[in-house]
């Protein structure tokens, strides 16, 4: 199916009335969540997980895109409105954005951030159109031994890149592969580490997992810090048009925002927020008016707001087309498609083609309802952050408790939501970084059944996974990712140059 007549069968599939529902349920579901301070993207599409297991796997998939960008949006509003950002990829957005509203200009900065959420989005839906089934066909040339280094080396790949220090990402990446063991080995029905209890025979829930390691654990960090947010800014409708001096100055950064952000969102890694932090760099660089950037700018909301709403939009491309999730997010798409039964990778334009156009044909969909809908909702957004905490987040606990509880109807995963959500807490405390632990868990069972089929097609022969060479240039890449920074470090002790560090410190 060619990319144009992809998107038509598509669009068709997105507007049937149960999709649309779950597009406008999502992206309402992921601004909301975006809005909250502290919970993001990751950790709301956890607390859907379980009800998106009652839809068809279209209308789940969709819903759970639909907060993904949603968030990204909704995440500016507190950024912009009270200086504290409802995710990771709207904290560069808090060094202009609340400049620019307490010179009078929030209601135009909130209205610049959502037409160029729709500009990153719409215009990276077009790109993945194009480029999505030119890397499926690339992926019809992959065996096991290339999956096999497709996922084990992304997954060393991501547990590096997706920031901190290497123990920050490879300990809770060995410990998710650890966690995929348990349950039932495939191949001969074997119960693993289940320690007698029959309801670890299906496996470490992953609902239980990612509710409590983000949900939870996200909840108690909001806890922490309730003493240092401020105060929302009403925000009147007369407000929310921008002059014709700050639309001529966004449309630059529109555009180079949605450049950036579709290029890092098809690499591993916390891709919106490296693509909000470099859309800003750029900016700084190429603006004309780069002396005012972070004296409140309006280049300095329009170029980042866009990257990072183009970064969730492309991050769907190695998910579809590869079944590679490069983020939590992703991940937990991946595990919502496994639970239906629906493998993702380089058949699924012929052997799910609904699924695959319509997820990307609703993303156009859901950002054009973002735009004609939270305009005349950030009134509202803004007196969701007047509600009491000690109303709201019990309430939240409560639906994450359920709804882990209501997938298996098994206590063993309520007990371990709470497990998992104060060791998830502790190792937040201690910076390590959570993603690769989702992901390990997600992507251990796939490298598992990759490295099988290719030990028993070759024979035991080991070096069937080296050989060929596609394997040999994606393991020489995720080598030269792992040696940079250890190169970079002895670099500078030798010659004595502070060089800039190239992996993050923090991720999304």
């Amino acid at each position: 199916m060619e990319a144009i007549e992809g998107l038509l069968y598509g669009l068709g599939v997105a507007f049937t009335l149960n999709n649309l529902l779950a597009a406008l349920v999502g992206a309402l579901a992921g601004t909301l969540i975006g809005v909250l301070p502290g919970l993001g993207p990751t950790a709301g599409i956890a607390m859907i997980l379980p009800l998106t297991y009652a839809l068809d796997p279209t209308s789940g998939l969709i819903m759970m895109a639909g907060m993904y960008y949603g968030a990204m949006y909704g995440g500016s509003t507190t950024a912009i409105l009270i200086n504290m950002p409802g995710e990771s990829a709207s904290v560069i957005t808090c060094i202009d954005g609340y400049k620019l509203t307490k010179k009078g200009r929030a209601g135009a900065v909130l209205t610049i951030v959502a037409v160029g959420s729709f500009v990153g989005g719409g215009l990276s839906v077009l790109g993945v159109m194009l480029f999505a089934p030119a890397l499926a066909n690339v992926g019809l040339l992959f065996g096991p031994a290339e999956f096999f280094a497709l996922t084990a080396g992304g997954l060393l790949l991501f547990s590096r890149i997706s920031g901190g220090t290497l123990a920050a990402g490879i300990f809770p990446m060995a410990v998710g592969l650890m966690l995929s063991t348990v349950g039932q080995e495939i191949v001969t029905g074997a119960d693993r580490f289940t320690f007698g209890i029959r309801d670890l025979t299906l496996g470490v829930e992953l609902v239980a997992l990612v509710v409590g390691l983000y949900g939870v654990t996200e909840i108690m960090s909001v806890v922490e810090s309730l003493q240092k947010q401020g105060k929302p800014i009403p925000v009147k409708l007369k407000e929310m048009f921008p002059s014709r001096e700050e639309w001529r100055r966004s449309w630059g950064p529109y555009g180079r925002g949605t450049a950036m952000g579709f290029v890092l969102g098809l690499l591993p890694g916390p891709s919106a927020t490296m693509a909000s932090f470099a859309s800003y760099r750029l900016e700084k660089g190429v603006s004309k008016y780069k002396e005012q950037l972070g004296e409140g700018a309006i280049e300095g909301v329009a170029g980042p707001e866009t990257a990072n709403n183009a970064a969730a939009t492309s991050s769907m491309v190695p998910l579809l087309a590869l079944g590679i999730p490069f983020g939590s997010v992703t991940a937990l798409m991946l595990a919502a498609m496994m639970v239906h039964g629906v493998q993702p990778g380089p058949m699924m334009m012929t052997s799910h083609p609904e699924i695959f156009w319509g997820v990307i044909a609703s993303m156009l969909v859901g950002n054009a309802m973002l735009v004609v809908l939270n305009i005349p909702l950030i009134g509202l957004w803004v007196s969701l952050l007047r509600v009491p905490n000690h109303v709201f987040l019990p309430i939240i606990l409560m639906v994450a408790t359920i709804g882990c509880y209501s997938v298996r109807n098994s206590m063993v995963d309520v007990y371990m939501l709470w497990a998992i959500a104060m060791i998830g807490y502790v190792l937040r405390k201690l910076e390590f970084q959570l993603a690769p632990l989702v992901v390990g868990v997600v992507l251990g069972p796939l490298i598992e059944k990759h490295l099988r089929e290719g030990l028993f097609m070759s024979l035991g022969d080991v070096s069937v996974f080296y050989t060929s060479p596609i394997a040999i240039g994606i393991w020489s890449v995720v080598v030269i990712v792992l040696l940079l920074e250890p190169l970079r470090s002895l670099y500078g002790k030798l010659f004595g140059v502070k060089v800039k560090k190239l992996i993050p410190e923090s991720s999304e």
